[in-house]
């Protein structure tokens, strides 16, 4: 059967995007690999679907696959490109949304310069809901690796992210690190790793290695993530800019009872249609 999709990205975090609220949509883990395969699919980091609400109050249902196939809870540069598509496609011509994902209800706004907010929610912070495992809460967790103790900060942002310190980013071993620490026991449901140099209280510069997909080019749950963390250490003030290798979003967190905020942008590229 054929499908239309959309590729898009947000600054370089790539998606195929599909429309399951007015085409059936019905596909297989083995179909999402095959759609996320660089060499004998369409390629991208991960598969979007934009569903009818389930939720009381949402106006659509938001899911998220891994190019691996296995689905996962959150995606904040995929919920820019989600409020992006929905109003591209005329799916809706309210500019301010609510979406239900499998963490929770966000709130994306498509502001007037083209640029994205999404309301991401208050961060968890409790170890056992993270999940993280750890005797009680604390800013900062030592976490052994590969033979070596590692200073990290854990966050969920739906999504559960270890956020680490660097001293210099393009020399920080993110794939031999990553790969070891999103594997890790005391993460039970494996864990996005943020590699975080700070080069002021207003800017941080960030690699993120991330669950089935490995480094990415730029990963918005990663840059919340980073910029909790890093305020939770009393690094960095209530605004960030956070650089990824893919461009820069703006990150606001205000305090632990305040929603992070995100800012940035979301591109499509082409559409098409593939037969699954």
């Amino acid at each position: 059967m054929k499908y239309a999709f959309t590729k898009m990205h947000g600054l370089g975090n790539d998606f195929v995007v599909f429309d399951a609220v007015t085409q059936p949509l019905r596909l297989t883990r083995e179909q999402f690999r095959q759609i996320g395969d660089r060499h004998f699919g369409i390629g991208c980091d991960q598969i979007l679907l934009v569903e009818p609400p389930t939720l009381p109050g949402t106006d659509f249902n938001y899911r998220i696959f891994n190019a691996d196939g296995d689905e996962v809870e959150q995606c904040g540069n995929g919920a820019r490109c989600f409020a992006r598509y929905v109003l591209d496609q005329g799916l809706t011509d309210q500019r301010e949304i609510s979406v239900g994902t499998q963490a929770g209800v966000i709130r994306l706004t498509v502001e007037p310069d083209g640029l994205v907010r999404v309301d991401m929610g208050v961060p968890t912070l409790e170890p056992e809901r993270i999940p993280f495992v750890a005797e009680r809460r604390a800013a900062e967790y030592t976490v052994e690796v590969l033979g070596e103790p590692l200073t990290l900060g854990a966050v969920s942002m739906g999504n559960p992210h270890a956020v680490m310190v660097v001293a210099d980013l393009e020399q920080a071993p993110v794939e031999r690190i990553g790969a070891a620490l999103q594997q890790h026991p005391r993460f039970p449901q494996r864990v996005n790793v943020g590699f975080m140099q700070i080069l002021s209280a207003d800017t941080i510069a960030l690699r993120v290695y991330e669950r089935g997909v490995g480094e990415t080019l730029a990963c918005g749950t990663g840059a919340c993530a980073a910029v909790v963390s890093g305020r939770l250490r009393g690094l960095l003030n209530k605004s960030v800019k956070v650089s990824l290798p893919g461009g820069a979003l703006v990150i606001e967190w205000l305090d632990e009872q305040a929603p992070v905020l995100m800012y940035g942008p979301a591109a499509s590229v082409f559409e098409g249609t593939i037969e699954l």
